[in-house]
């Protein structure tokens, strides 16, 4: 009960800063003017394209998981890795970065094998997505570095973020740190939460090191590109759903990707409010109109949560029912 309290706490607590974000980002825009753009027509039949694309980016994502897992515990059953993958994502919207221990907790319960090693994959899982990102944000930084630097000249203060790493008390609370650490060190070394640390750093380790006995290497590496093609068409797809936004490149899908993806980063629901933001301002770049941009980015970003959501529910009655002979 009062694991629950405090989850929902959490809940009310990240969604009340979603709906400020998202308050924040759309006060200045006329919700009279962005539901006449809309009126204008949007093909849903390409908004319903991008989420097949989301699935098939999540049903890649279970192959790569699968991969990982089967070296170090055992080859785990498609549909509930892939049941729990939506769950993980579920969970994201519920309370931001759950999702990666929700997944991790739902495979261990209904194939038995261990959470600790499993969240070691996760952890294996997300380093390699931060790669991709960043080999994204290469690609448009390199193909499109005139219309991104001007995107970034205009919506970053460079001189507050370079004061974090420059402040006289940064480097205070950094020396801090490293004295409880060597104060406590020796005595922390002996006690048994040290043990029970250790032992679970060992099963996660194993997880984090289970790339290296992957099988089929070319394969791992065929779907984390597919995985993230997807997460581009997801995108790049709805731009034939909108008439101002259908002439656009497939240069200007990738930009407005990779800026939504870093948008992704703050901890609230689905990146909800700074995604909207990060969109709206890279479509800027490109001709499209802030009303424009803020329908677009309402569109876009409800209907693949919604799919999401959809999926998570589904997923949660499932997962009992098709494990139902095995319980």
């Amino acid at each position: 009960m009062k694991k629950y309290i405090i989850n929902t706490i959490k809940f009310l607590i990240y969604l009340s800063i979603g709906a400020f974000l998202m308050w924040f980002v759309y006060r200045k825009y006329d919700m009279q003017e962005i539901q006449n753009t809309l009126s204008k027509g949007v093909n849903y039949w390409w908004i319903l394209l991008s989420m097949v694309a989301g699935l098939a980016s999540h049903f890649s994502r279970t192959i790569r998981w699968q991969m990982l897992i089967e070296p170090i515990e055992k080859r785990t059953r498609i549909t509930n890795t892939f049941f729990a993958v939506m769950v993980g994502y579920f969970a994201n919207l519920l309370i931001p970065r759950m999702g990666e221990i929700s997944r991790c907790g739902v495979l261990s319960r209904y194939e038995k094998i261990s959470v600790t090693r499993l969240i070691g994959t996760v952890v294996v899982e997300r380093l390699i997505d931060v790669v991709m990102l960043l080999l994204c944000l290469f690609l448009v930084l390199v193909l499109q570095f005139n219309v991104v630097v001007n995107f970034l000249s205009k919506n970053t203060d460079f001189s507050k973020v370079s004061e974090i790493f420059t402040s006289f008390w940064t480097y205070v609370v950094i020396a801090g740190i490293v004295v409880v650490i060597l104060v406590f060190k020796n005595s922390f070394a002996k006690s048994a939460v040290f043990f029970k640390i250790k032992g679970l750093w060992g099963k996660f380790s194993e997880g984090f090191l289970a790339i290296k006995n992957i099988e089929n290497k070319g394969l791992f590496i065929f779907h984390t590109v597919f995985i993230w093609v997807m997460y581009f068409l997801m995108i790049y797809v709805c731009f034939f759903g909108f008439e101002f936004t259908s002439s656009l490149s497939p240069l200007a899908g990738l930009s407005v990707f990779v800026l939504g993806s870093l948008g992704m980063v703050a901890p609230v629901q689905g990146g909800m409010g700074p995604w909207h933001f990060m969109v709206i301002s890279s479509l800027l770049m490109y001709g499209i109109t802030k009303t424009e941009g803020a329908a677009f980015a309402l569109i876009v970003w409800s209907s693949l949560n919604a799919m999401i959501v959809l999926m998570g529910i589904v997923s949660l009655i499932l997962l009992p029912v098709i494990n139902r002979s095995k319980s």
